[in-house]
């Protein structure tokens, strides 16, 4: 069995059909796989579904759905890392060290603590975003990105 922690960027797949989308669906069909998401993640994945919304990509019904399935997913399928003191300073460390974005850092933070607050397997970082990625893996962490084609 294997944890999988999911940044927002790969999470979203799950929700809205786009480059890498099948990789996630694949990843999630294993049933020995557990998944792992940042207590920040709905807040970021509401915003790309409404920003979809607003840019006419999805239908306001249709991002009604998608944000009410994974509200029950949050419940039922994801472990839930939370934010507080721990991946607050792991955040600022990781920016001191690589050119991350904020909630990237936060995200890759709360993996991180994750990592060492669990006696099981390491979890294993997805992102589809490259500098992510990479201080993910410079953390010593597995990386695996679902995007054949990812965006800087």
């Amino acid at each position: 069995m294997a944890l999988y922690y999911l940044d927002t960027s790969a999470l979203v797949k799950l929700y809205v059909r786009e480059a890498g989308t099948e990789q996630m669906l694949h990843l999630v069909a294993n049933a020995n796989h557990k998944f792992a998401i940042l207590a920040l993640a709905p807040v970021e994945l509401r915003s790309a579904i409404r920003r979809r919304v607003r840019t006419g990509d999805i239908e306001p019904s249709v991002a009604d759905e998608l944000l009410h399935r994974f509200a029950r997913h949050t419940e039922s399928k994801f472990l839930r890392q939370l934010v507080n003191e721990s991946v607050l300073e792991a955040a600022l460390r990781l920016i001191d060290h690589y050119p991350l974005r904020a909630y990237d850092a936060v995200q890759l933070a709360g993996c991180l603590i994750l990592r060492a607050s669990t006696a099981a397997e390491a979890p294993v970082f997805v992102t589809a975003d490259q500098e992510q990625s990479a201080a993910a893996e410079a953390e010593g962490l597995i990386a695996v990105n679902p995007d054949p084609q990812p965006q800087p």
